[in-house]
């Protein structure tokens, strides 16, 4: 019994190592695809030109394009767990546009943030400020998500969460210039 017990879960585990192998790259082509489309679509563009996307410590990642800017973030306590949202912001950071790239909310529930917070929709955030955005619930000025609020303050955590990568990154950039420029003017003095 415990050999063919073994040799069952032995030939079960070879199976979904291969099938594994086997759908790993055309998941991660799909995920890259998603990625681009939702650069366009957060920044409202057809075709667009991205740097090279730097990651930060937080584990934001920041698309420069020649249209804006795009900034992933995400939040790992969403109601149904982690919570990926990519915000586009334009040159002023107002809001351009969002996509939530990963969720694991209750489908008909906190799944509705994909269009809730869109333009024209009750929690519509697009061409606000960002930073401090949070739920009437909390004071703030952005309708939640019926009977989704956990959900709504979680995305608007990853909202708020991307304007500060966008921010940290800038004075980051910012710092280094003008250290670089001081050390310059002090070895030509």
């Amino acid at each position: 019994m415990v050999i063919v017990l073994t040799l069952i879960a032995v030939v079960a585990g070879l199976a979904l190592g291969y099938v594994n192998s086997v759908t790993a790259g055309p998941i991660e082509e799909i995920k890259a695809q998603q990625l681009s489309d939702g650069i366009k679509a957060v920044l409202a563009a057809d075709e667009l030109k991205v740097e090279e996307p730097v990651t930060l410590d937080d584990g934001s990642v920041i698309y420069r394009t020649d249209k804006g800017v795009a900034v992933q973030a995400t939040d790992p306590n969403g109601f149904g767990g982690k919570l990926t949202v990519l915000v586009g912001f334009n040159a002023d950071g107002l809001i351009q546009g969002y996509r939530v790239l990963e969720t694991s909310e209750t489908p008909g529930l906190g799944a509705k943030a994909g269009e809730w917070f869109q333009k024209g929709q009750k929690g519509d955030i697009i061409g606000k400020q960002a930073g401090n955005l949070s739920v009437t619930k909390d004071g703030g000025e952005v309708d939640a998500i019926t009977a989704s609020t956990i959900t709504s303050r979680a995305f608007l955590r990853c909202v708020n969460a991307a304007y500060a990568a966008l921010g940290n990154q800038q004075d980051a950039q910012t710092g280094a210039t003008q250290q670089c420029k001081e050390e310059k003017e002090v070895t030509n003095e």
